[in-house]
Parts: structure tokens; sequence; C-alpha cells
């Protein structure tokens, strides 16, 4: 465990907070124009917004002082933004897996699949998320099956099987994407005579197996489409679009991100820079041991996580919850175009992508999802009212233990208890990154919350007493009319 080694996250120097800052207002004005003066939904232009104000001391802070030394420090507050913000996508990326892992995957092998869709269907999902479930739902049915089925020839009678699914919205590119992230329990559950439950494991899919899931998912997706009117048929036209109707902006820009293409701008239609090997083959999509495609559907399983490695599997929870991009990949250029590294080599020998300043915030745009939209799904033996759901969690875990009591001075437990949905941000980073952020870094001895200060001229007493910016960034003007790339 790392003491001391924390130094708060200064976000107002980071390239997308500059980028948005700088950038914003002439996006939303090149939105406007291309949206026939309706520009984008409220909540997206919010998204961006309340990101300028995100870890900015001048917004609210907490304040933490050391109980033996007197040391004091700011710790600012966040946007809690579900778009596209870094920090904020990294707490809950790493408060959601350690939930997943410590109370509801019980300790038995889990395997990943993912099943991405073409990219009419990934449009339509991104902004239906009824449409979104039920096509999730034709899925998770399908896995479920499947592992219902292997069960029974192997004499297993009445075995329930289970599902997480994390709806992710972006691709590596950062295109919108929308594809579904499934961890099933390799194996199904079944009620012994004595009330309890007993797992009964079941082998890795073959390739030909997971072929013919495919083909049933790509059927019943299809069929599901075209009941509801929303697959072309001959004879009949497609209904209208209802995010066009809500905002033609919105509708444009989600539409160019699914293409990989630009939707505003000079570039408007053009595909997106790459930057690698060869720039000019075609995007590849890898086919490897357990994966099959089938008219743009895609069904991957080769990954999972044994029983009794409990840190893979939070390290798997954690790439499904991941946030679409991450500050250290973003570099600008000279010329001013932003820089995005991918974490990995792209089949076709791309590293990196190259994107104007108002490109990169419309891929960003397209990514935010819809408010109040639950994108981590349960199914089967882990939805939350399924029977015996308490015993199935629990599967295989140890006796709980005494916890350790809590350091002299700390205001924070020892560990975390299995129920806990909120994660205190002490807690998440002594587990994800083995740092002790209240550990005084100049005796050692521990920190204390003294305060949340959310008052706003209380807030400017303090900071200009320290002689720290006292307002929050706003983005600046766009340029004035011949001045900027609209033109």
């Amino acid at each position: 465990m790392r003491a001391g080694g924390y130094q708060p996250r200064s976000s107002e120097g980071s390239v997308l907070h500059g980028l948005v800052r700088d950038h914003l207002e002439t996006f939303l004005q090149a939105a406007n124009a291309c949206g026939e003066g309706t520009g984008l939904p409220d909540f997206v232009e919010r998204e961006f917004r309340d990101f300028l104000g995100c870890g900015v001391l001048a917004r609210g802070f907490a304040r933490v002082r050391c109980g033996d030394c007197a040391f004091e420090r700011l710790v600012p507050f966040s946007c809690k933004g579900r778009g596209f913000c870094p920090s904020c996508g990294g707490r809950r990326m790493a408060a959601q897996a350690a939930h997943l892992v410590d109370a509801v995957l019980p300790r038995v092998a889990v395997r990943q699949w993912v099943l991405s869709l073409p990219h009419r269907p990934r449009y339509l999902l991104a902004w239906n998320h009824k449409l979104c479930r039920a096509v999730l739902g034709v899925y998770v049915r399908a896995l479920l099956g499947f592992q219902r089925r292997r069960a029974r020839r192997r004499g297993v009678r009445g075995g329930q099987g289970g599902a997480v699914t994390v709806i992710q919205r972006f691709g590596g590119g950062l295109n919108l994407n929308v594809h579904f992230h499934t961890l099933v329990l390799e194996g199904v559950f079944t009620a012994t005579d004595d009330g309890g439950v007993r797992f009964h494991p079941l082998p890795a899919p073959t390739d030909e197996e997971v072929a013919r899931i495919l083909a049933t998912v790509a059927t019943r997706v299809r069929r599901l489409l075209r009941r509801r009117g929303l697959e072309a048929e001959e004879g009949r036209d497609l209904p209208p679009d209802p995010l066009a109707e809500e905002s033609v902006a919105l509708a444009a820009v989600a539409s160019a991100s699914v293409q990989g293409r630009a939707a505003l701008g000079a570039r408007a239609g053009r595909r997106v820079l790459r930057l690698g090997r060869d720039s000019d083959a075609p995007w590849i999509t890898s086919r490897g041991p357990r994966q099959a495609h089938l008219d743009g559907f895609d069904l991957h399983a080769d990954v999972s996580a044994p029983a009794g490695d409990r840190a893979r599997l939070e390290h798997l929870c954690r790439y499904l919850l991941r946030p679409p991009i991450a500050q250290e990949r973003l570099a600008l250029t000279p010329d001013g175009r932003v820089l995005v590294t991918l974490k990995a080599e792209w089949h076709d020998g791309t590293t990196h992508l190259l994107f104007e300043p108002l490109e990169l915030l419309e891929k960003l745009a397209a990514l935010t999802p819809r408010p109040r939209i639950n994108l981590v799904v349960y199914h089967g033996v882990l939805a939350p009212h399924a029977a015996r759901r308490e015993l199935i969690v629990a599967y295989g875990s140890p006796e709980p233990e005494q916890l350790e009591p809590s350091a002299a001075g700390r205001d924070e437990p020892a560990t975390a208890s299995k129920d806990r949905r909120y994660w205190a941000w002490a807690d998440l980073m002594r587990r994800a990154f083995e740092i002790d952020v209240l550990a005084c870094p100049r005796c050692g001895g521990r920190m204390q919350l003294i305060a949340t200060i959310e008052d706003p001229s209380v807030i400017r007493k303090i900071l200009a007493h320290l002689g720290l910016p006292t307002e929050v960034p706003q983005p600046r003007p766009p340029p004035a009319l011949g001045e900027g790339w609209l033109l």
C-alpha cells in the first residue's frame, strides 16, 4: 500500500478540458446550424458544461486535515457525468466492478460473451432504450437457453444460469457502437433437498457452438426489428426516425459516428483519419477462437475468469465498465488537431486516430447516454428478484471474518461491507490503485474530513486566501464571422 503518494487531480490542465473549454461554443453553434436551429438536446449540452467544472476547486471541495501535524488538503468535487468524463467514469468503473465481485458474482467460473451489431441496429439502440433492452433480452435468453440445454444433456434437470450485461456505447475508435458485454456463469444452479443450491460447471463452448448461437441471435433480432417495423422490407417504407424528430443535429452526429465519419465542418462525410503501418487498409475484425461473424453481427466468447481468481474477475469487470476515453491517450499536434493513441494496435496496423477539435466533440456528444437509463442489467439467477439469489451470490464465499478495527483517527472503514453499493473515495483509491489517500504526506498520520464547502462566497474567500482561481472555467465564445471553420 502506497502512503502519501496521492496528488489531487487537476482537470483544468488536461487536453480534454482545454478542448471543451476552447471549442464548445463553436461546436454548439455548428450543431445548431446543422439542426436547422434546434441544436443538441439539453442533456448533451449539460454534460459538456458540467465537465468544465469537474475537479475544479471553484465549484466546491472537501477539506481534509491531518490530526497530528494539521496539514490540510482540498479535494475538488466531481461532475458525476455518465458520458465521457474520464475521472467520473473511472470512479464509477472501480465502484461498480467492486460491487459485482463482492456482492453479485458467486465464486464460480465466469465467461465473457460480447455481441456486436450491424450499423443500423447500433443507431436505433443508441437512443431507443426500450428497443435496446428488448434486443438484449433476445440475446441473453439465447445464452441462458444454451446453458440449460447443455446441462440437460449431462443429466442436470431444472438448472438455471445467470448473467450480468454491461451495455457499452463506444467502440475503440470513439465511434458510437452499442454492443453488449455479458458475464455468464460457466454452468447452472439447481436447488438441493435441504433448501440450498448446487452449482454444476459446464465446459467452455466450442467454435461451432458460438457460431450456432450467433445465427440464432441474428435471426431473432431481425425478426424483432421486422415485427416493430424497423427493418426495411419490400413495398414498405421505414417509419420516421424518432431521434431526428427530437434533434436533427444529434441524429446526424450519431449516424456519422456509427459509420466512423465526421458530421460537421470541412471534413463532413469523410472517414476518421487513421495513422499506422497501413492507414489505407480496411477496418478488420479479428476471427479468433470462439468468435463468429454473420452479416454484421459478431459474437466473441474466448475470455473467462476461473472460479478462484477474483482479481482477474475484477479486472475483467473494470474492462467492461471502463469510460470511453482516457486523459493520457490524448495529445495535441502542433497544428491544433487531437491525436488519440489506441490502447492496442488494430489488425490493420492502425495505432492512432487524428481528429479536428470539433470532430472529437461530436464523437463525445454521440456517446452521451440519455438520463435515467440503466446500463448494467442482470438476468437469470442474478436478477434482483430471482429465487434463492442470496444463496447464489454467496456461493463459494468463505465465512465472513471479523472486520479489523479502524485505525485511530481514520474516518473510513478498514474494509468494505459486501452489500455496500456506494464506495467512499478513500476506499476506492485503496482498492483500485493501492493508494492510501488519507495518509498524511508530511508526517504519515491520519487525515480526516473536516468540512465540505459548497457556499460560493465561502469558496471564493478560501481560494482567494490561498491564491487559487476563484471562478469555474467558462467556454470561450465562438470565433467571429469569417474567422471560424464554419465558413
